[in-house]
């Protein structure tokens, strides 16, 4: 078992076939194949399966993926381990983002960060609540933005923002100069898949609020475009809204409902240098 086939086993679950790995890692398509192949060999099992759509892990391949990722952190925190013992940051740094706090939250820190630490390399993943708990769980990222409460997992608060009601322009509702949960009752809701829905949901309880969910959606985007189409109302958070939110409207919320942020490690004992010093520079920023 090589270096270059547990490479090759990440690059392939991450990007979902040998071609896009292959361009990653700069090995040749058959190479990549031929490390795939000799692995499963060693390992006795398959850890993918292929199909018309593409390719997917087997449960053998999710364990070793796991495995495998963390075989390659601590070979690569070998060396910047040594370089942070001589004052010097440098390696990788994974950050998985939510997209409404990517540009609000993390751009500018993480332009900070380079500036600083110019010799670590910065990857950003985007996606929901889930799929960043996921990433940090499986060692596919070090640090992450997450909604809080976050069980398991090393929080630094973030933000907090409220949330707020979003209408169609011309709406019964919009000439309020807020909107009270239970005002939603009966009426067309868009719900969100996202890190979100807990609160939503959590709020309508408490208020005793039956929502009528019409549609789900997962972007904030998508929800945003869905109220403008005269669907549904819905409930958003006001951190990542455009200024110009067309032929929509959003009224303050009652209760007041409010979304809190946090960068997450899955421990902090055991983070690398360029976490650690990520972590250290939001510390020295922070209100």
């Amino acid at each position: 078992m090589t270096l270059a086939q547990l490479r090759a086993l990440i690059a392939v679950a991450d990007h979902g076939g040998f071609t896009a790995a292959a361009d990653l890692i700069g090995m040749s398509q058959p190479a990549v194949s031929r490390a795939i192949s000799s692995l499963e060999r060693e390992v006795g099992a398959p850890l993918f399966v292929r199909h018309r759509d593409g390719i997917a892990l087997t449960e053998a391949g999710r364990r070793a993926l796991a495995r495998a990722r963390e075989v390659l952190r601590n070979f690569d925190l070998i060396r910047v381990e040594v370089a942070a013992a001589a004052g010097e940051i440098t390696g990788m740094l994974r950050v998985a983002s939510l997209p409404s706090a990517t540009g609000t939250l993390i751009a500018h820190r993480l332009r900070a960060f380079t500036d600083r630490y110019p010799q670590v390399q910065i990857r950003l993943f985007e996606g929901v609540d889930d799929d960043v708990r996921a990433w940090l769980c499986q060692g596919a990222a070090e640090v992450g933005v997450v909604t809080l409460p976050a069980p398991g997992l090393h929080t630094v608060p973030l933000n907090t923002h409220e949330m707020v009601a979003v209408l169609p322009e011309g709406h019964c509702l919009a000439g309020q100069e807020s909107v009270h949960i239970t005002d939603l009752t009966g009426r067309p809701f868009i719900l969100t898949t996202a890190g979100c829905r807990p609160l939503i949901m959590n709020a309508a309880r408490e208020a005793d609020v039956q929502l009528d969910i019409a549609f789900e959606a997962g972007g904030q985007s998508a929800i945003l475009e869905m109220v403008a189409a005269g669907l549904g109302v819905s409930i958003v958070p006001t951190l990542g809204l455009p200024a110009d939110l067309g032929p929509v409207v959003t009224r303050p919320l009652e209760p007041r409902t409010t979304r809190s942020l946090a960068l997450a490690v899955p421990s902090l004992a055991n983070c690398g240098p360029a976490v650690r010093a990520f972590l250290d520079q939001h510390a020295e920023t922070a209100p």
